[in-house]
């Protein structure tokens, strides 16, 4: 039996889905990529990974808290395509059909609601579907990502060396690492001209943000000693930012049971490939076992 909890980052696996199949519909109009590729995502995972516990955790509604530090936070990204928007109630009708779990809380990122699950099940291992390396700050011995890149086959190990090979931080450090290079895709700005490797060896000789800010002075670098002193506020707001939440009250998950994922709904499972006219997902549906039972959809 795997006892591994699978915490899958919902709609980043969705674009990339949908961003890897060239456009598709039905004869009547209806797109359909986004579909086949999580469909075959999850044939997958239930051939390679074979998960007995699970989810798949959605952002749902605008993250309050952050908003309220940074108005602009992720104000740059482009809004979800008309083309995938109408494949995301269908795509989610497929994911609870192959036993799945749904889980969301109104008001969070899916990256807070997979931390507090993944910190809170400390008898499991957990492993995190994801690419975001906001995730790499909650790694450790127990948890871990599963993470991908185009062209590769399979899924990519992200452990605690795997991180400091990737970052030269540790997890713990990856907060202030992100603080200071800044995150363009959420729309935080780190420290001007501090790159990676200059976040890197900041914190490889003083350990964390608080002490690189406390000990500013004995930075012999002018410019970016200058830079710190201007910046702190800004370097501490980000941390507010970047840090993860761990402690969302998930009123329908509370014991790892309510994560085992079942049997699939084969009927339901190819009523939605043939109503997009995925033939080849009706095929891999077919070779499931029949459904047993269906676990839940928590939307809080």
């Amino acid at each position: 039996m795997n006892n591994t909890i699978y915490l899958v980052d919902a709609y980043a696996h969705i674009y990339r889905g949908y961003h890897a199949i060239p456009l598709l519909s039905t004869k009547t109009g209806k797109p359909s990529n986004a579909l086949l590729a999580i469909g075959k995502f999850l044939m997958y995972m239930e051939k390679d990974l074979k998960p007995e516990y699970g989810a798949f955790v959605f952002d749902k509604g605008p993250p309050m808290d952050r908003l309220k530090i940074l108005p602009e936070y992720k104000a740059t990204r482009p809004s979800m395509p008309d083309e995938l928007r109408v494949q995301v109630e269908p795509l989610r009708k497929m994911v609870k059909a192959f036993g799945w779990n749904l889980i969301e809380k109104e008001g969070f990122e899916a990256d807070d609601v997979i931390a507090t699950l993944a910190c809170k099940f400390v008898d499991s291992k957990v492993d995190v579907i994801s690419n975001d390396k906001d995730i790499s700050q909650i790694i450790n011995d127990r948890i871990t990502m599963l993470t991908t890149s185009p062209g590769q086959k399979g899924f990519e190990i992200r452990d605690t060396k795997a991180v400091e090979k990737k970052f030269d931080v540790q997890p713990s450090q990856i907060v202030d690492y992100l603080s200071l290079t800044g995150d363009a895709s959420d729309n935080i700005q780190g420290l001007q001209g501090v790159g990676p490797k200059t976040a890197a060896k900041l914190l490889k000789e003083y350990g964390c943000l608080d002490n690189i800010i406390a000990s500013v002075e004995r930075i012999s670098n002018e410019a970016l000693r200058e830079k710190i002193k201007e910046t702190s506020e800004t370097l501490r707001r980000n941390i507010r930012l970047i840090t993860l939440d761990k402690n969302i009250p998930l009123e329908g998950v509370h014991t790892k049971e309510n994560l085992l994922i079942d049997s699939p709904d084969l009927d339901e499972l190819v009523s939605i490939a043939e109503e997009y006219e995925l033939k080849s997902l009706v095929q891999d549906f077919m070779k499931l076992s029949p459904k047993v039972k269906m676990q839940g959809e928590f939307s809080f």
